[in-house]
């Protein structure tokens, strides 16, 4: 299968080669995340692309001073609401509701059970329920970007507050959550590239209950 051969070669690339990825490719890997499910379909994040190499300079000092964050193409920030509100539940309720022509009964009492639930929740909570979400949207950007030929460096390792303070986040109520720098990998000075991918076994990972 196409898909796992792809699978197979990507791995999270330790050094890039500073080579532009086109447009169209960064367009899908996107479009990936963004038709990526989320709980409720709520899409409770936001994608930040940096292109800006000085904005990418000023990252990488906090994210560990990792050089993918300077020599990729291009820096997706997954970027997750701070809490769930009214306002923000409404208006993917609304958007169903425009997109689809109808109201739905039981979508709409769906509605008022999330609306009598998240709002009220403590914000740090919200705000880690969100972060799952744009997890699924992540991962699918990174299936994506491999499917393209593409190399991505899942990072985790960086100052949230800071990114937050650069990208100016907190003003838009939202807060950084994972960063995925997306190029191509430098062969000749990743440690990592040569060596043999490693994984659990499928039968270690997967039980199967019949």
């Amino acid at each position: 299968m196409e898909l796992l051969n792809k699978l197979n070669w990507r791995y999270a690339s330790k050094a890039m080669n500073g080579e532009k990825v086109s447009e169209e490719k960064i367009a899908n890997i996107i479009e990936a995340a963004r038709l990526a499910p989320t709980s409720s379909g709520l899409q409770p994040f936001e994608i930040i692309v940096v292109k800006n190499q000085a904005v990418k300079e000023e990252i990488r000092p906090v994210a560990w001073n990792q050089s993918v964050i300077t020599d990729c193409s291009h820096l997706l920030v997954f970027a997750a609401w701070d809490t769930y509100t009214a306002e923000r539940i409404n208006r993917m309720f609304d958007l169903t509701n425009e997109v689809r022509g109808f109201k739905n009964e039981g979508w709409e009492a769906y509605r008022q059970m999330l609306l009598g639930s998240y709002p009220q929740k403590d914000a740090e909570e919200n705000f880690n329920h969100a972060a799952k979400q744009a997890y699924i949207a992540f991962s699918a950007a990174i299936i994506a970007a491999a499917y393209e030929g593409v190399d991505t460096t899942p990072i985790e390792g960086f100052d949230p507050e800071a990114v937050d303070k650069i990208l100016g986040l907190r003003e838009k109520g939202l807060r950084s959550a994972v960063l995925l720098p997306i190029g191509y990998r430098d062969t000749e000075n990743d440690w990592l590239a040569k060596l043999t991918k490693v994984r659990k076994s499928t039968e270690d990972l997967v039980t199967v209950i019949e």
